[in-house]
This record gives C-alpha cells, sequence and structure tokens, in this order.
C-alpha cells in the first residue's frame, strides 16, 4: 500500500519494473524500490531523529546550528528551509512561526519508512505551503520486536533509548493484526564547542489496525529540547540558547481498492513551545516566547479508471495559530487550504515500453492572502527488459507557491533582532526538469537538470549600514541545477556517489542589501562518497563523505571550502549476535566550516555504544 508517485530524478527510489501477461493483455507494474542515499543511519552525538544523517543526503542541504538534531533547516534544491515540507500520511506537518522548526518532529525512526524527497510535479501535487521540495515518510506496520541502547563519548556525551513492538493477529480474524510500539530516548552533552550543550528527551507511541487492504494508526509523541551554541541566530558574539517542547497527535487511514486504486486519510495536531534566550548570562537582555497549535486534516490517492486512466489528487486545510512575545501587528491566526488534481494516461508501446502523460493544477487560498492556481504536469517514457533492468526518461515543468510564517510578517519591521516585512506577498516558484534514471541488477544513475524560477522569495538579509538585525526581504532567483546520484552494489558492499552543481541569479530590488544568511547560502559544487562494507559476518563499517565548495558570502568567517566525514563501525559477536557494538565519530577531519555564515561550525564527536536488540 505504498504511496506510488512519478518520483523525479533524484533517488531514494529506483524503479524497476514485472511484466505480467494474460490470454488477452501485457501490462507493466512499476515497483518502487526503497533505499537510502547515506551510507549511516544513526547520528553520533545523540539518538537518532527522522532527520538524522539527512546532512549526507545528496539530496538535502542540511544547514545546522550545534547539530542537526538540535536546530535543522532542511534545503533542497538551493531552496531555504521555509521552501521545504515534511509530510507523514498525506498532511504536511506545519509550525506558522517559522520554518526553522518544521523539522521538530516527535516520532522514533522505527514508525516511518526511510525519507523520499518529492520535487518538481510531485512535490506540487503533494506538498503543502513548500514551494521547492517535500521530505516524505509514510507509517510503518508494526513488527514484534524491540532494542535497547546505551553510549557515551567526548564532551560529556550520554545517552540512553528503549524501543518495543508487538503485533498479534486477531483472534476471529486472522488476517487482521493488531500492533502497539513506543520508545523513550534521551541524550546529553556538553557539546562540540564551549556553550553548544544540549539536553534532550523524546517519548511517542502508536497503536495500529492492520488488514489485507487496509493500515490505521493513532500516534502520540513528545519531546523536549535544550540546547546553546554562540551566534546562533544573531551575529554579535552571544551565547543563545533555545529551549523547545513539541507535541504532536495524529491518526492516519491508508486503504486500497479497486483496480490498483487506493487513499490515505491523514488528521493531525501540533503544539510547539519555543523559549529563546538571546544572552545566556544576561536573560534580561532578549528573550522571546512562543506558543503555536496547528490542526490539520488531509487526503490524497489515486483513482484508476481503467487501466490507461487514473487521477491522483490531494486535499489538505489546516488552521494555525500562534502566542508570541515579539508579533505586533495582529497577524496571529490563518486558515490555509489546497486541493491538486493530476489525471494521467498510461500507455503501452512496443517493446515492453511505457508513456505515460500527467496534467493537471493546483489551487491554493488562505483566509489573509490571494489564492492561486498553480499548473502541474510531466511526461514519463519508461522501458523495462525481463532481466529486471529498466530506463526512465522523464520531462517535468511545475508551478508552486507559499505564503511567508508569522516572523516574517508579523513582528515588528523597524526594531529588534529580527526585522519583519508588511509588504510580502504569495511566493511562487516554476521548476522545469529533465531527468533520466538507468537501474541495472548492480548499479542505479540518477541525473536531473532542472532551472526553477523563484518569485517574491521570503529571505532573511544584512545590511552592513544596520547591522542591529536580520530583515525579511523578497527576492527573484532563477536558480540552475544539476544532479547526477550513482548506486553500485557488490557482494560485501555498497558505494553511494553523487555531485550536484547550483547556480543562481538573484535580484533584491533594493541598493541595502549586503548579505544573505539563507537564500544565497548555497555550494556551487558539492560532492557525497558513501559506502558500507561488511568484510565479516561480525564487522560492518559505514563511511558518509562530503565535501563542498560554497558560494562566497560576506557574512561567513573562514574557507568557502568543507569535508565532512562520518565514520561507524559495528561488532557483532557471533556467540551474542543479538548485541551490537558501535564505535562512531563525526567531523573527523574537526572542520570548522560556518553551514549558516556568522555561525560556528560543529567540532568532532565520538561516541562508544551499545545495542541489544530483541
Amino acid at each position: 500500500m505504498k504511496k506510488v508517485t512519478q518520483a523525479a530524478a533524484i533517488a531514494l527510489f529506483y524503479t524497476t519494473s514485472v511484466f505480467a501477461e494474460t490470454d488477452t493483455t501485457k501490462t507493466i507494474e512499476e515497483i518502487l524500490v526503497q533505499g537510502r542515499t547515506t551510507a549511516n543511519t544513526l547520528p553520533v552525538g545523540t539518538y537518532a531523529t527522522p532527520i538524522s544523517n539527512l546532512e549526507y543526503d545528496p539530496r538535502i542541504d542540511l544547514q545546522s546550528r550545534n547539530m542537526a538534531e538540535a536546530q535543522a533547516d532542511v534545503t533542497i534544491r538551493g531552496g531555504i528551509f521555509e521552501n521545504t515540507g515534511f509530510r507523514i500520511g498525506s498532511a504536511t506537518l506545519f509550525d506558522p512561526q517559522t520554518g526553522h522548526y518544521f523539522a521538530e518532529i516527535p516520532v522514533g525512526p522505527e514508525m516511518l519508512s526511510d525519507p523520499n524527497v518529492l520535487t518538481g510535479a510531485d512535490n506540487a501535487l503533494l506538498g503543502f505551503n513548500s514551494s521547492v521540495g517535500t521530505v516524505d515518510f509514510d507509517w510503518q506496520p508494526i513488527a514484534t520486536g524491540g532494542s535497547a541502547s546505551a553510549g557515551v563519548g567526548n564532551n560529556d556525551l550520554n545517552l540512553q533509548r528503549i524501543y518495543n513492538g508487538y503485533s498479534t493477529s486477531l483472534t476471529n480474524a486472522p488476517d487482521w493484526t493488531l500492533g502497539i510500539e513506543a520508545e523513550y530516548s534521551r541524550s546529553e552533552s556538553d557539546g562540540t564547542i564551549d556553550n553548544g550543550d544540549h539536553n534532550y528527551y523524546r517519548a511517542s507511541g502508536r497503536v495500529q489496525l492492520l488488514g489485507p487492504v487496509s493500515q490505521t494508526d493513532v500516534f502520540f509523541g513528545y519531546q523536549e529540547k535544550f540546547f546553546g551554541w554562540p551566534n546562533m541566530y544573531t551575529p554579535f558574539g552571544v551565547n543563545e540558547t533555545e529551549n523547545l517542547k513539541t507535541r504532536l497527535l495524529a491518526v492516519n487511514h491508508r486503504q486500497t481498492y479497486g483496480l490498483d486504486s487506493n487513499f490515505e486519510i491523514s488528521g493531525y495536531y501540533r503544539r510547539h513551545n519555543d523559549h529563546y534566550v538571546f544572552s545566556r548570562e544576561n536573560p534580561g537582555a532578549f528573550q522571546a516566547f512562543h506558543e503555536t497549535k496547528v490542526s490539520a486534516l488531509a487526503i490524497s490517492g489515486l483513482h484508476q479508471l481503467n487501466q490507461a486512466f487514473g487521477l491522483n489528487y490531494t486535499v489538505q486545510a489546516m488552521a494555525d495559530e500562534i502566542d508570541s512575545t515579539t508579533l505586533e501587528n495582529n497577524f496571529v491566526s490563518r486558515s490555509y487550504y489546497k486541493a491538486s488534481i493530476l489525471p494521467e494516461y498510461r500507455t503501452d508501446l512496443s517493446g515492453n515500453q511505457r508513456l505515460t502523460i500527467r496534467a493537471g493544477a493546483a489551487f491554493d487560498d488562505t483566509n489573509r492572502d490571494d489564492s492561486d492556481v498553480s499548473f502541474i504536469g510531466d511526461i514519463t517514457w519508461l522501458q523495462a527488459h525481463t532481466d529486471g533492468s529498466s530506463e526512465r526518461i522523464y520531462l517535468s515543468y511545475a508551478e508552486a507557491t507559499q505564503v511567508a510564517g508569522y516572523t516574517a510578517i508579523g513582528g515588528s519591521d523597524s526594531g529588534g533582532l529580527f526585522r519583519s516585512n508588511y509588504d510580502l506577498e504569495r511566493e511562487t516558484a516554476k521548476n522545469l526538469e529533465l531527468g533520466v534514471t538507468l537501474d541495472r541488477n548492480s548499479w542505479t544513475l540518477d541525473a536531473a537538470l532542472f532551472y526553477r524560477w523563484d518569485n517574491d522569495l521570503t529571505d532573511w538579509t544584512y545590511s552592513f549600514a544596520n547591522t542591529a538585525a536580520r530583515s525579511a526581504n523578497a527576492v527573484d532567483i532563477e536558480t540552475q541545477g544539476l544532479e547526477f546520484i550513482g548506486i553500485k552494489r557488490l557482494n560485501q558492499a555498497e558505494i553511494i556517489a553523487s555531485y550536484t552543481f547550483l547556480e543562481k541569479d538573484e535580484d533584491y530590488k533594493a541598493a541595502n542589501i549586503d548579505a544573505s544568511f539563507y537564500a544565497l547560502n548555497y555550494p556551487n559544487h558539492r560532492v557525497t562518497l558513501g559506502a558500507i562494507w561488511r568484510p565479516t559476518n561480525t564487522l560492518e563499517v559505514r563511511v558518509d563523505n562530503e565535501w563542498r565548495r560554497q558560494e562566497k558570502n560576506q557574512l561567513r568567517n573562514g574557507d568557502n571550502e568543507a569535508l565532512f566525514t562520518q565514520l561507524t563501525m559495528t561488532y557483532s559477536p557471533e556467540q551474542l549476535n543479538q548485541l551490537q557494538i558501535l564505535f562512531s565519530v563525526d567531523n573527523l577531519w574537526d572542520e570548522s566550516f560556518e553551514e549558516v555564515p556568522g555561525t560556528p561550525g560543529r567540532g568532532e564527536q565520538y561516541s562508544i555504544g551499545a545495542t541489544y536488540h530483541w
């Protein structure tokens, strides 16, 4: 019952095909095979979250403060953090204050699928208020089993975690299973640099009813995080802190029916609290309190009319409100609506080929902003071979739109550390893309060439004439991009390599902007190289490397080039194969690169731990 999309080029998912013949017809069934594009799955400095290790994912540029699990700006294809959505089931999670908190997702990673990155037409169809890309998750079936973990490391790191799941068939309905799972995780550390300490914990649980053609999940999660970092958001040489509390209640139902048709209904309630302190040594200088509440209901699916025609659709409605000590213009609530419809036509050609054409539109509206209609379309050619290999070529053009968060539009436009802009309008993005996927038994190659026009994109900027604040300003940007991802599968190893190129032309339509914190903070060139090596039955080595050459920025201290490495070695004794002993290191070369201009980079982190599975 996995959601099937015409995923564009870059490939957490790669496509294979199988052929089914009857007396009168031959059909091609597309199968999406899931595979990660990072070697490591666990972080080094804390417990795992849904965004852990995305900083080594070639499709994503993750710009962190302290660490990815502290405050993570997740960007896709040269966008900024507010252009990226996080979707679980059919609903996009949201924080109306700022996209800095989009990735606050209090869900144990065992409960979710690996992330699928939606761009182009798929993001325009399924995304919500995320004009460039969406990180998409599914709720996983619950299995019986569990684990307990503990670890220590330098910088006085210590972490503990316990997880357990249980699934059983119903007595009077053996095709149905009832599952329940729960986890508790915590970690604390003095941090990889001075005043970079953290103290986190998360508790989450889920109940699931799984049937032959349906899955229903009820989830609740809570997490609390305290962390500090010098110059976390401001360039004034102070030690800032944040204390975050996030609660998430979600209900999800997924159903298949008829001729390869499916739908999914998702609803959630999210409450998030943020206590920001400008200076931990002098808290009274400036501090801010925010509480956001979001409720949403969404449905998406594919209704297959016959073997040739189908209808993709998505509808989401959302309402939010904020209680804040920094908002001044009474813009403290908003309702959002989006409806997308994307008809598709599929026809089988000679030589085991298939042509799929999709064309439709999305409608976006709020009770405070002008509405917009966006075109969505793509054409995909697929050829499958009897040995399981395939080739796929696609061309897409898609439009998407979003509105700015409350920090950008609801605060003071003349005072304070973060200056809002009351003239910001609805942002739009137009994406033209050509991509190809080559899938073989032992290797996969994905490539994409794209051009994106962002109009009225909200960015945070800096003026040397007024160094007291960051200001929200609109910018028009044209982004050119090229991406390659290759995966090679060997007998005892897997190798993942990628190269990405980005170039931008920007127009702020103002002369008093000297530097950009986000929209112009991107790598011109980026290379990743990951490997998973299993030399023996008891030893596994995982390594991720990332090299980048960043666009010059007047606020950045230090080099514009950086090399990061994360290494994990896992030993499982033959006498007790349920036990895993892990040694890990992140930032092996002690790289000091500023991922956010003016904000110090992270330092080295080593850890050793053990996990027992049952």
